[in-house]
């Protein structure tokens, strides 16, 4: 694991240094129903809440801290071992749409059970010990990393003398709960279902090359009322829709500016398969500033998490039920900003995702729907300035993954993901 502070800056920066006046672009494209009145603010890392890394094993006595270190670890333990994931899916190759749901599951439960104890329930160890169990699954050679970063949590001062019995106790309930959400995630499905053969014919997608990527098609959901919502039907290839929305990727295509092209390279890179940090870091943030206690936000961080899961199990039987050709695929001379994706076109998986995670912070937090809904339509914009999606694909994303969230926030908690 790298040095955290000087790091953990940069990637604070990185994070924010694509906002390039989106409202700017916008205006090129003409009006838009989604259209934010002023540029997104993905979030990144503040500089008050980085972490000290740590190295001590889990059973070595609690060391002395750095300030750097244990001014991090007194916050959340929901938002810091969050960090700590997005630091390991940053390093590793992993499915970071499997990691961050299991993770804040695992906490979430964590949480409620350590809730139950008295005198002094022990719930951010008990989310320490369900993220440590949850991590060290998906990052076996990383153990190390993520002993250190329990140790160091047990130093800070809110576990000090006779307390740290308590500290050992949150962890074992922690633990525990995070051994039975790894054996619940192992009837998932992910990965398993084949999409089967692309149609032939004007319209249909075909394979670029390499194999169709399955994503999560066939997956078990968290949100059992998700199985009904599906997006509706594209526009006819060959429609008058379909021409006009060609029409403007391939405008795009030809004049892309520098502005789009960061845009778009900084959602490829950092919402994909293997990553999907500042949306995570939006939610770090908001239950940050809006003051909610470790089981609140371990609650949020799983809402939108599994919302975002559920929403791409959509996306992807969706994809697979149109087999929507990509916009090069139509016009040639389309010019992409990079490899278009394994799958078809209908809707976009970026756009599913930002709009479930997003929704999810508005309901949450409504004083702050127009900021993430920005944020979430940056995302979705991102890939037609790709030249990889049309905007119908992003429209329809971004509901799909809206009416995923509000059916996830509408869920009692206490009937999903039941675990052995």
């Amino acid at each position: 694991m790298r040095s955290p502070n000087p790091l953990r800056i940069t990637r604070a920066l990185k994070h924010h240094a694509h906002v390039l006046s989106l409202a700017a672009v916008l205006a090129t494209l003409g009006a838009c129903a989604d259209q934010p009145t002023g540029p997104s603010q993905p979030t990144g890392r503040s500089a008050a809440s980085m972490p000290q890394d740590a190295t001590p094993p889990d059973a070595v006595a609690p060391q002395a801290m750095q300030p750097e270190a244990a001014k991090f670890w007194e916050r959340l333990a929901s938002v810091r071992w969050n960090e700590v994931a997005e630091d390991l899916t940053e390093t590793r190759a992993v499915n970071a749409l499997k990691v961050y749901p299991y993770l804040s599951l695992a906490q979430f439960r964590a949480a409620e059970a350590a809730s139950a104890v008295r005198p002094h329930p022990p719930i951010s160890a008990a989310i320490a010990g369900a993220s440590a169990a949850v991590l060290a699954h998906f990052f076996p050679g990383d153990l190390a990393v993520i002993d250190g970063a329990l140790a160091t949590q047990a130093a800070t001062p809110e576990w000090p003398g006779a307390k740290h019995a308590d500290f050992a106790a949150g962890v074992a309930i922690g633990r525990d709960i995070g051994a039975r959400v790894i054996a619940w995630s192992a009837g998932d499905g992910v990965g398993l279902t084949d999409p089967g053969t692309p149609p032939v014919g004007d319209g249909f997608w075909s394979a670029n090359g390499g194999p169709t990527a399955r994503g999560n098609l066939g997956a078990r959901r968290f949100f059992p009322a998700t199985a009904t919502i599906a997006p509706p039907a594209p526009p006819a290839f060959g429609s008058a829709a379909f021409l006009d929305a060609l029409a403007e990727v391939r405008n795009i295509s030809d004049t892309r500016t520098a502005e789009q092209l960061a845009i778009a390279n900084y959602w490829n890179l950092n919402q994909s398969p293997g990553r999907n940090g500042p949306m995570n870091a939006l939610v770090r943030e908001l239950v940050v500033a809006h003051h909610r206690n470790d089981l609140d936000a371990a609650r949020a961080l799983f809402l939108a998490n599994a919302a975002a899961f559920d929403a791409l199990t959509s996306c992807f039987e969706a994809k697979y039920q149109y087999w929507y050709l990509r916009p090069a695929q139509a016009d040639a001379g389309i010019v992409t900003a990079f490899p278009t994706p394994p799958h078809p076109s209908y809707p976009s998986a970026h756009s599913c995702i930002s709009g479930a995670m997003t929704e999810t912070l508005a309901q949450l937090f409504p004083r702050e729907r127009e900021r993430v809904e920005a944020v979430a339509l940056e995302a979705s914009l991102s890939r037609i300035y790709a030249g990889i999606h049309y905007r119908f694909d992003a429209t329809a994303g971004l509901g799909l993954g809206r009416a995923v969230a509000a059916a996830a926030v509408a869920t009692n908690l206490a009937t999903v993901a039941v675990l052995p």
